[in-house]
């Protein structure tokens, strides 16, 4: 059945999609609206200086807007200020608590919980800190429809278990997390949560207060802002509690040769000079999708998901992975046909997808594929690109059948 929600209409706000091209990759990165490149300007073009050294006006203008950032993506995601560390995306947040709080906080015999539909940012950095310490690596399957198996996650958590790391909305699947349920799992045994936020934050409304996680991260350039910046939320008290993760200058209270003093979290983990223009640029990307509605942008991507998968399951050598209501993202195969060659034959047509392993070769062992095929949706996209993705899959059929 055919979902008819009022679509957005912001196609316009996207300068870098031409008419006729159907940009279907937002699960990898997301094209920008006019007021995030028109910051991004401002940024360099007429604003810009140093933040946190200068005495000069312009400098302590740029640190104002600099940390009204931060304030701002606290308030975008449920926390606190202090509790907002800018680094250069969700991967380099997950290596921060890997490397600071896992490898320093765990010993040997203790556990890790994965899921099966990890990114590689959620699985390698766990394994590099429990390779260090003697950790083990235990993996929570999936349900039938694709989601995490959060009763088998209850039966699996031991007081062993020092720390769980899911993703909020699987990149692949577009499966959504009862985080929540998870994190009240996790805190059950004594262990501490970490949430990969990077598919979530463009489409749900996300509280860190109300999920009660401890750790939460995500990256700027899946939420329509600029590469190269992203963002660690964690609770003050474990933040405080770890040390610096990389040494420099910022970060410090005090630099002797016979010791050096750290400065609190959030600096703490602010080594050198930051990405300064990138920090305005989420800050316009997070004021956009707040003005449009994240209840309103989940609404329509769910209309395109739903219309996608209704086409795309009456092709008959079209398999479709990951539940009914994913978000956001459709991932299929077609019978036959390597990922790759839909792709590029859909290219073709002007219709862009992802085809990969999507950084997700465990998964994509679980599926018994060696890749998929994936459509992705963003606010700019419409029916148009659903029925331009639907034409150019009934032509691979043909050209392969």
């Amino acid at each position: 059945m055919l979902t008819t929600a009022a679509p957005l209409d912001v196609l316009a706000d996207f300068p870098a999609i031409p008419a006729g091209w159907a940009y279907l990759d937002t699960a990898a990165t997301s094209q920008k609206p006019r007021p995030v490149l028109d910051a991004i300007a401002r940024g360099y073009g007429e604003t810009y200086a140093t933040v946190h050294r200068g005495v000069y006006q312009r400098s302590a203008d740029m640190t104002l807007a600099f940390e009204a950032a931060r304030a701002r993506v606290a308030k975008f995601i449920g926390g606190r200020t202090e509790e907002v560390v800018f680094v250069r995306g969700a991967t380099e947040g997950i290596n921060l608590v890997a490397q600071c709080w896992a490898a320093t906080q765990l010993k040997a015999g203790d556990r890790i919980l994965l899921s099966a539909l990890e990114h590689h940012s959620n699985i390698v950095p766990w394994q590099m800190a429990a390779e260090k310490v003697g950790a083990e690596i235990d993996v929570v399957p999936l349900t039938e429809d694709h989601r995490i198996d959060l009763d088998a996650m209850a039966a699996m958590l031991t007081e062993r278990h020092k720390l769980v790391a899911l993703a909020h909305v699987s990149n692949v699947l577009g499966s959504v997390l009862d985080a929540r349920r998870a994190t009240e799992l996790a805190h059950g045994v004594g262990a501490k949560i970490l949430i990969d936020g990077c598919q979530a934050v463009a489409r749900l409304p996300v509280d860190v207060a109300a999920i009660g996680c401890d750790f939460y991260v995500f990256s700027g350039h899946k939420l329509y802002g600029p590469t190269g910046i992203g963002v660690l939320w964690g609770r003050y008290d474990l933040l405080d509690a770890m040390p610096p993760y990389q040494g420099g200058g910022s970060m410090i209270d005090r630099v002797s040769f016979a010791r050096t003093t750290y400065a609190p979290p959030p600096g703490r983990f602010e080594a050198g000079t930051p990405h300064i223009v990138g920090v305005v640029g989420l800050h316009a990307a997070i004021d956009y999708v707040d003005d449009i509605g994240l209840e309103r942008i989940h609404a329509h991507e769910a209309a395109l998901v739903t219309n996608t998968r209704a086409a795309l399951s009456g092709i008959n050598s079209v398999r479709l992975f990951g539940p009914a209501d994913s978000a956001g993202i459709v991932s299929f195969a077609v019978e036959g046909v390597h990922p790759h060659d839909v792709a590029t034959i859909l290219d073709e047509g002007n219709v862009a997808i992802r085809a990969g392993h999507h950084c997700a070769q465990p998964l994509m062992e679980l599926l018994e594929v060696p890749a998929t095929a994936r459509a992705s949706f963003g606010v700019y996209n419409g029916p148009a690109d659903v029925a331009a993705l639907v034409k150019g899959i009934e032509r691979v059929t043909r050209i392969f059948g």
